[in-house]
Parts: structure tokens; C-alpha cells; sequence
């Protein structure tokens, strides 16, 4: 199993005057789907030469995606990727890559008998999508402007927009290390496929069950949030005449059908709808804010001057009139933080998306175009968080609810908010499912039962089965938990930070450190299989981390640090929310009491 500096002994390989020799070269195709025998070297060396290949690709293809294919995506991605030189009008190759396609290369057997060719075609088909639905998918994955004004409001504009800006520029370089070190251990011989296997490559396979088991944990909790969430907002919108579990089921079984879309390319276009309902929500909300006042009778329910300050939202005992909107250029209420806090949690949880990051390269044609989506998405997600936060925050001030388009008193408007939110969601909820479903798919049903991969034609049947059972198992989850909301708050502060803001950095450090220990004459030999390595322990450590640009090792320790700091932050303020709600009695998604009806 690999160290963090170095690999622990394989007992194919020797010590024989400094270098590594294998004893028995094992080719790619043979090896297990995680196999702790294969070294940096060899992950890195490929990986190069899969980063070569793609470049040679985009020169050959020649063109790019114009506006119109980036604001409409087709529904249909682009063909995969073709071996270089390869002429796909020749039937013997076509019956050939089809064969490798097909085949279960999850069972060993199976393996045997697939040429190195082969094995990197299968791999090749699974890469479909371009940056511009990519762009889509991590924009649907992290755009959620609807609690920035209440998050503004619980810190002052100051800090609110200051530290908007951190989390943003932050979410950003989480991200782009995720790319730089996904660029170097990625490769057709040996394809990532999630966010586990970069702890798997770097740290071995303890980290990788920790982050596969957070990870899981998260996806299917943010299935069933906004199952939960839909369901109470068609109660909401059948004025509580419906019962609240046939409408939070309603929401489990429309997820059977989105999730029977299998690849992320496909759901480049549903993503982009997703996106214009949000937009669309975002501008007819701000026009009837502007236009009427707050939603004074649900601000008791979570809106910024109820976490705060709750006088600023009670109303006159004499008068029955509410106090006026004020704003706070600093913190609200520096005695007492918890509001702030909560408030602060919100602005980092605002760009948590980073655990799908490694999901979305992996289906990508070409990786390496990664970053100018991830770049582009992030300033369109912090434009429309300054904009949208800011201006309801100016309106409402103390009022702004933690869902902004509820927070708007004309019951028509909250009506076509909510409805409009529900499609919305429900799209976000079929990536987050796909994700998941794919998580436990490659590391429990292939890895330990030789299920086929999901690119043959039982593995796309099996998908089909399994979708209902995941949305049904996260729909019970959700349900039968009372204050699943507050549950999931402290999932978010044990998932959420870590994915996006600690993770990140820990496998830059694992990443370059091995990197740059490597001298000229040191690597993997592919035609012997050997590896070269003249040292190992602390001094190949240090020379790691002190060769290249040193300092951004360092700020990535510090970095990590503030990432922990964070997220134990977070973790006391959804603790402490959680204690504070179950002392009073709490109602579960098997009821037909909806939690949202006050007269109930």
C-alpha cells in the first residue's frame, strides 16, 4: 500500500542498488481495479502519455464550441474518443472496439484475453462530455443564490460580501488543484474514476474507504434533502391540503425516471435547464421584492433577524406593526456568534462541489479543458450570489429568509418560486444520485462482486434497476429521521468542508511531494516495467517538499489548517442547531402533517 513519501515493499519488486525492479511486469489490463502494487511512477507515466494523446487529438479535430453549442447544449454528447489514426469507416476495428466496449473487464477472466489496444478503447468510450456541459454540471452542482441574502444579513455587508469573496476565490483553487493532480495520475491504462481513487493513487487504501464512505454519505443525504425539500414545498403549495408524505413521495418516484440518464455528457442539457429555471426564479423574484414588502409572518422561521437579533422582527404588541427594514455594515449581534456562524456556513456550503469535481473529468473528452468550465462557473456563480444576495438584503434587510423566493409576501409569486424550484431541484438531485449510484457501483459492485462496467449492455441494465433502489433507499433515510434538515447540516460540516476546502490541499501536498522528488534518471520503464527510485523515507520527503515552488506547499499546509478550523466551526454551530431543535417534538416525512403548517 502507498505511503506518503513513499510506496511500502511489493513483493513483485526488489531493492537492487537503488532501483525497483519488478520481478514479473504486469500490464495494465491485469492489474486489479485498485491494485496497491501500482507505484506513482508508473500512474504518473501514463498519465503523460494519455495528456500527449489528447493534445495530438485536439490539433487533429481542429475547431471549437460556439456559442450556441455552450448556451444549448445538444442533448446528445459528442462521439468518444477514437484512437489516433484510426479509420472508424474499417468494420474489423469497429467490431473490435465494440467487442472491448462490451465486455465485462471487471472480472479477471475476462482480462485475459484483451489486448492493451482494446483495454484503452473501453476506456476511451467512456469519455464523451466537453467543457461546455461540464460548465453546466458544475454550475447545477453548486448554484444555490437563494440563502445569500439571509447569509448577508446574519453577517453585515462587510463581512457578508468579504467573505463571499474568500470562499469564492478559495472554491476556485480547491478546484484547480483538484485538476492539476487529476492531470497527473489519469490516464487510459489506468482511469480515475472518483474522488476515492486520487486518495487511493496518493495515500493508499484506508483514505480511499474514508473518503468513499463520506462521500456516499453526503450524495444520498442531499438525494433525500431535496426530496424532503420538494415535498414540503408542494405542501406548502396545496396550502397543507395534500398530505405532506405523498408529497415528499411524489418527488422519490419522479427521480426513478431522471436518474435513468447514465452519462454525465446526456445530462449536459438537463443541467443547462436546470440553470435558466434558477436565473429565471432569481429575476421574477428580485422584481416582487422590489415591489412589496417582506414575508413578515414566516420570518420567525429562519430569516436573518431571527438568527440574530429576533426584536428587529417582532412586531409592536400595541400595534401589530413590524419594526423596518434596517441593514448592518457589520456584524449584527458580535455577542452572540452562533447566528453569524450560521450565516458564515452558509457562504462556504454555498460553493461546495468539489466531490463531484473528479467524477466530471473523468467523463470528459478531453480533461484538460476542465479548468476554463470550473473557472468560468465559479465567476458566474460569485456574479450571481453578489447580485442576487445584495440586492434582497437591501430590500429585506433583517427580513431576508433563508429562502429567498418564500420570503416574498404575494402568495402567486411564492406559488411560482416554488414550483419552479421543485423542477430545479429535482435535476440536481438526479446528479448528485448519478454520482452516488456510480460511487458504489465502481468501488463495491465491481471492485468486490465483478459486476460489468456501466458502458456494456448489462451493466446499463443493471442501472436501470438500481436507480429506483437508491432514490427509494435515500427517500426512506430522509423520511424517517426527524429534523433531517439538522442532520444534515452536520453532514455538510463533516462532508461538504472537507471535499471542498480540506481534501484538496492534503492531496496536493501527497501529489507534489512525490512529484517533485523524482530526479531526471529516476521513473517507470514501460517496456521492462521497472521503476528507478534512489531513495526513499524522510530525505525523498523533504527534497519533495522544498523542490519546485516551495512556497505554495507551505500555503497549502496553512491552508489545510484554516480548512479544518472551518469546518470545526461549522460542526459546533449545526451540533448546537440540532440539539436546540429536538427540544421540541419533531415531525418525520411518514406524516401527514406537514412541518411548514404552523395551524397544524
Amino acid at each position: 500500500m502507498a505511503t506518503f513519501g513513499g510506496d511500502g515493499q511489493d513483493p513483485r519488486m526488489s531493492v537492487d542498488q537503488g532501483r525497483l525492479d519488478h520481478l514479473a511486469y504486469v500490464t495494465p489490463q491485469m492489474r486489479l481495479l485498485h491494485d496497491p502494487n501500482v507505484t506513482f511512477e508508473e500512474y504518473h507515466y501514463y498519465a503523460l502519455k494519455t495528456r500527449a494523446e489528447e493534445a495530438a487529438l485536439k490539433v487533429e479535430e481542429g475547431g471549437s464550441t460556439g456559442i450556441m453549442q455552450v448556451l444549448f447544449p445538444p442533448k446528445s454528447g459528442p462521439r468518444p474518443i477514437a484512437e489516433p489514426g484510426a479509420q472508424l469507416a474499417d468494420d474489423e476495428k469497429h467490431a473490435a472496439r465494440r467487442s472491448s466496449v462490451n465486455a465485462n473487464l471487471a472480472d479477471m477472466a475476462t482480462r485475459q484475453a484483451v489486448t492493451s489496444e482494446e483495454w484503452t478503447n473501453a476506456s476511451r468510450a467512456f469519455r464523451t462530455a466537453t467543457w461546455a456541459a461540464c460548465f453546466y454540471l458544475i454550475t447545477t452542482d453548486i448554484l444555490g443564490p437563494f440563502g445569500v441574502g439571509f447569509s448577508i444579513g446574519t453577517l453585515g455587508w462587510g463581512p457578508g460580501i468579504a467573505l463571499f469573496t474568500v470562499f469564492g476565490l478559495m472554491a476556485g483553487y480547491s478546484g484547480y488543484l483538484l485538476w492539476k493532480i487529476f492531470l497527473g495520475l489519469d490516464s487510459y491504462e489506468f482511469p480515475l474514476k472518483n474522488y476515492g481513487d486520487l486518495a487511493f493513487r496518493l495515500y493508499g487504501t484506508g483514505p480511499r474507504y474514508v473518503v468513499n464512505i463520506l462521500q456516499s454519505i453526503q450524495l444520498i443525504c442531499g438525494v433525500g434533502l431535496i426530496v424532503i425539500s420538494n415535498g414540503q414545498a408542494i405542501s406548502q403549495v396545496s396550502q397543507f391540503k395534500l398530505c405532506y408524505a405523498i408529497c415528499c413521495l411524489i418527488w422519490a418516484i419522479v427521480g426513478f425516471f431522471v436518474g435513468q440518464v447514465r452519462t454525465l455528457a446526456k445530462y449536459g442539457w438537463l443541467a443547462n435547464a436546470a440553470i435558466w429555471m434558477n436565473l429565471l426564479i432569481m429575476f421574477i423574484s428580485m422584481g416582487v421584492i422590489a415591489h412589496s414588502p417582506p414575508n413578515y409572518a414566516i420570518s420567525v422561521l429562519g430569516s436573518a433577524g431571527g438568527a440574530t437579533i429576533p426584536a428587529d422582527i417582532t412586531p409592536d404588541p400595541n400595534t401589530g406593526i413590524y419594526p423596518p427594514v434596517k441593514h448592518y455594515n457589520g456584524l449584527p449581534n458580535p455577542n452572540s456568534l452562533i447566528g453569524s456562524i450560521n450565516g458564515l456556513m452558509q457562504g462556504v456550503y454555498a460553493y461546495g462541489g468539489a466531490q463531484l469535481f473528479i467524477e466530471f473529468m473523468a467523463e470528459m473528452k478531453r480533461p484538460r479543458d476542465f479548468i476554463k468550465a470550473m473557472w468560468g462557473a465559479q465567476f458566474f456563480i460569485y456574479a450571481c450570489y453578489m447580485v442576487y444576495g445584495c440586492y434582497v438584503y437591501y430590500y429585506q434587510g433583517q427580513y431576508s429568509y433563508q429562502i429567498a423566493y418564500q420570503g416574498v409576501s404575494p402568495y402567486g409569486w411564492q406559488t411560482a418560486g416554488n414550483m419552479l424550484a421543485v423542477i430545479s431541484g429535482i435535476i440536481a438531485a438526479g446528479l448528485y444520485g448519478n454520482i452516488g449510484i456510480k460511487v458504489l457501483y465502481n468501488n463495491i459492485l465491481m471492485d468486490l462482486a465483478n459486476f460489468p462496467p456501466l458502458t456494456t449492455h448489462k451493466g446499463k441494465i443493471l442501472w436501470a434497476v438500481i436507480v429506483p433502489i437508491y432514490w427509494s433507499l435515500a427517500f426512506i433515510i430522509a423520511a424517517s429521521i426527524p429534523d433531517f434538515f439538522g442532520l444534515v447540516s452536520v453532514v455538510a460540516a463533516f462532508c461538504i468542508i472537507q471535499f471542498c476546502y480540506s481534501f484538496p490541499p492534503i492531496l496536493a501536498l501527497g501529489y507534489f511531494i512525490k512529484k517533485n522528488a523524482m530526479r531526471s534518471d529516476e521513473g517507470f520503464d514501460p517496456s521492462t516495467g521497472r521503476v528507478t527510485r534512489h531513495d526513499n523515507g524522510m530525505k525523498r520527503w523533504v527534497r519533495g517538499f522544498m523542490s519546485g515552488p516551495w512556497y505554495m506547499n507551505m500555503f497549502n499546509v496553512f491552508y489545510l489548517l484554516g480548512a479544518l478550523i472551518t469546518a470545526g466551526l461549522g460542526a459546533y454551530a449545526a451540533i448546537t442547531g440540532m440539539i436546540e431543535a429536538f427540544e421540541n417534538p419533531q415531525l418525520n416525512a411518514f406524516s401527514c402533517t406537514s412541518p411548514l403548517d404552523l395551524a397544524g
